[in-house]
C-alpha cells in the first residue's frame, strides 16, 4: 500500500530542522520545569497516578478535570439579558488517543513527562479553537477548521478537510472535545508516516500489517 503527501510544511520547528521534517504538527511542546515537587502540574498527576506513577485513560480524564483543562473551555454568552456557560470536557475515547499519541513504550499509560508533554499540546489545541471560534458559539466550521489546521502546517486538501469535518462535527460544527479527537488523531498518524518517511519526501511504503497496527492503535 502506498500513501501520498504532497506540499507538507511544518510548524513551530526549529529552522534547521524546518527542510527535513515536512509535516505539520501542534502548538506548543514539552513544559520544561525545574523538579516534579515544584511543578504545579505534578500534585494533578499524582492524586490519580498512584504507586506506580503511570495514569491510564480513565485516570488521565480525572487528572484533566482535576487540572482545570479540561472543561476549561468557557465562553459566557449573551441573548438579551440571559447569560448561558458553555462547558466542555474531554470523553473517556478522547483520552485514549491522547494517550496513544504520546505512548512511545506501547504501556497503555503515560508517565508524568509525557503527560506535560500532552498538558502542553493540548493547551496550545485549545488557543487555537478559541482563536478560531471567532463567534463564540463554543464550535468552529469547515472553513475555521480549515484555516486552524494550516496554521499548524497541515497542507491539506479540500476534500481532506472535508472528510475530517464530516468525521467530526455535528451538522457542520465541531465542538472542543471533538476538535481535539481530531488535532490528536491527526497529530499520531501524521507521526506514524512520517516515521516511515525516512527520505522526507512524502511516501512511504505500508505492509498490510503494518497498516492496520498503525491506524488500530490511535
Amino acid at each position: 500500500m502506498k500513501w501520498k503527501k504532497k506540499n507538507l510544511q511544518c510548524f513551530g520547528i526549529s529552522s534547521s530542522r524546518r527542510f527535513l521534517l515536512g509535516y505539520g504538527g501542534a502548538p506548543g511542546g514539552p513544559a520544561a520545569f525545574p523538579g516534579q515537587a515544584q511543578d504545579p502540574l505534578y500534585g494533578y498527576f499524582a492524586a490519580v497516578g498512584g504507586q506506580d506513577g503511570q495514569i491510564d485513560a480513565d485516570e488521565l480524564q480525572r487528572c484533566l478535570t482535576q487540572s482545570g483543562i479540561a472543561g476549561a473551555y468557557k465562553r459566557l454568552l449573551c441573548w438579551d439579558t440571559s447569560y448561558s456557560v458553555y462547558s466542555f470536557s474531554f470523553n473517556l475515547e478522547t483520552c485514549r488517543l491522547m494517550i496513544s499519541m504520546l505512548d512511545r513504550d506501547m504501556s497503555g499509560t503515560l508517565g508524568f513527562n509525557e503527560f506535560k508533554e500532552l498538558w502542553a499540546v493540548v493547551n496550545g489545541w485549545k488557543q487555537h479553537f478559541v482563536s478560531f471560534d471567532s463567534d463564540g458559539s463554543g464550535t468552529v466550521d469547515r472553513q475555521e477548521l480549515e484555516k486552524a489546521l494550516m496554521t499548524m502546517g497541515f497542507r491539506l486538501s479540500p476534500q481532506a478537510v472535508t472528510a475530517i469535518t464530516k468525521r467530526y462535527s455535528t451538522h457542520g460544527k465541531i465542538a472542543f472535545d471533538d476538535y481535539i479527537a481530531c488535532c490528536v488523531k491527526l497529530r499520531a498518524l501524521t507521526e506514524c508516516f512520517r516515521r516511515r518517511d525516512t527520505t522526507q519526501q512524502g511516501f512511504v511504503n505500508f505492509h498490510y500489517d503494518d497498516f492496520i497496527q498503525c491506524v488500530m492503535s490511535i
